[in-house]
């Protein structure tokens, strides 16, 4: 087994010195936004590679840079996919030690690295994870949604009738749904979310550990009025939608009612507030309408 020499990176103004790698592809994750999320190990690995294979070398060129990471980048993606992947298994059967990164958080999720890791093991080759940042959960954990269960569907069809459908078929999933959306089409999936699957309560999670990180929690139908009214937002996009209300436990159902009664007390009265929520939820009215008068009151505890 061939074992590099030592390389170097550097970080709060220190050189330090990598481990050496062991031959393999190394599944390496980077920043999603903010360069400090990076990892040592990250960091190390990525500067004792033998080659860095990135998605857009363009974006990756400046993550080695800020690091002081020498490394060879070279591109692979899903147009040269098909093209690269011999290339990668001839230099790993020489012994090298490759990473693999994508534009941003860890790779294979919603980027062509699949393909490769399956290729990669079926040749017999190890494949070593060096886990970090995800756009997905930093958005599920700002969220306010329940965590036990997700359900990643990554980008939902851009025409609004296979949307709809897609929708559909993931409706009756107990757990909480996350996609990923560009700016362009928030609005409109919104729209069909709402159709789909109900006012459900959920979650849009914008530019995330960037300087302008929003996260806007609401109702599905709360959240379309405030985008719809507002100018397109612009960064990548995280949706979270909450489970369907008859799958969630006594406990989430409570939390969800509460985020739900205090979004609508902020501009309806007490009554009216309760009734929205017992047409959202199909909870008893009166428990519904006792609850919003302990919120009204600062009495809940």
């Amino acid at each position: 087994m061939t074992i590099r020499e030592p390389a170097s990176y550097t970080a709060f103004g220190m050189k330090a010195e990598a481990e050496p790698l062991s031959p393999g592809l190394h599944i390496v994750a980077t920043p999603i936004g903010n360069l400090k999320d990076v990892s040592f190990r990250a960091l190390g690995t990525l500067a004792a590679a033998d080659a860095v294979f990135a998605e857009d070398t363009r974006v990756s060129r400046k993550l080695l840079a800020h690091y002081g990471i020498t490394t060879p980048l070279i591109a692979y993606h899903e147009h040269n996919a098909a093209e690269m992947r011999p290339k990668i298994l001839a230099r790993l059967q020489e012994g090298q030690a490759l990473a693999l990164i994508s534009d941003a958080g860890t790779p294979l999720v919603s980027d062509p690295g699949y393909k490769l890791v399956e290729a990669v093991l079926a040749e017999g080759f190890t494949v070593v994870p060096v886990p970090g940042p995800s756009a997905v959960l930093a958005a599920l954990v700002a969220a306010g949604l329940p965590t036990d269960r997700f359900f990643f569907e990554g980008f939902l069809p851009p025409k609004s009738t296979a949307r709809r459908e897609r929708l559909s078929e993931l409706s009756s999933i107990p757990a909480t749904l996350v996609f990923f959306e560009s700016p362009h089409r928030l609005v409109e999936m919104l729209h069909d979310a709402h159709d789909i699957l109900g006012d459900r309560s959920a979650a849009v999670a914008r530019e995330l550990t960037k300087l302008y990180e929003t996260v806007r929690r609401g109702t599905l139908s709360a959240l379309f009025s405030e985008f719809e009214s507002a100018p397109r937002p612009k960064g990548e996009i995280v949706v979270l939608i909450g489970a369907p209300i008859d799958s969630v436990s006594d406990e989430q159902k409570g939390a969800d009612l509460d985020d739900r009664l205090k979004l609508h007390l902020s501009h309806l009265s007490v009554k009216d507030a309760a009734a929205v929520a017992v047409e959202e939820t199909g909870l008893p009215r009166r428990q519904v309408y006792a609850r919003a008068v302990a919120l009204a009151k600062g009495d809940a505890d």
